[in-house]
């Protein structure tokens, strides 16, 4: 049986927070998980979630917006919600997943000038990145 451990990171749109979550753990973990990103709607990829993220080193440009019905067959170890709205109509997966959550500012939602926008990805960013490292140090860490 293969510990390889399948993690979903779900979001409403699967546009931003989702992407950068599922672009951290997927640097952090490599082969030791599966990665999957999902929104209970189907809004993109958000082109400035992709900069902020290569600005560190991280290429999501290949990533895609998923709806989460395409994961149904799954078996999911970790369920990672990253914003309220998709925690509260998460829908119940026929496994025994353990579901986390952790409610992030959607920097989408972001207003002001392109400066200011951007910094909001930017700090939207760094709060994913570290969830990614302590999800990872406190939950897959390898004995």
């Amino acid at each position: 049986m293969s510990d390889k451990k399948n993690v979903l990171v779900l979001c409403t749109g699967n546009s931003c927070r989702s992407q950068l979550l599922h672009g951290y753990l997927q640097q952090e973990l490599g082969k030791r998980a599966a990665v999957y990103s999902a929104g209970v709607e189907v809004h993109g990829l958000n082109p400035r979630a992709v900069r902020v993220m290569a600005e560190d080193g991280v290429d999501i440009s290949h990533h895609t917006s998923n709806h989460v019905d395409e994961y149904a067959a799954v078996p999911f170890d970790y369920v990672l919600t990253v914003c309220d709205h998709a925690n509260e109509v998460c829908p119940v997966f026929p496994s025994s997943a353990k579901k986390l959550h952790h409610n992030f500012p959607d920097p989408a939602k972001a207003t002001g000038s392109e400066e200011e926008v951007m910094h909001q990805f930017r700090s939207v960013r760094d709060q994913v990145k570290a969830y990614a490292h302590d999800f990872v140090q406190t939950q897959l860490q390898t004995t």
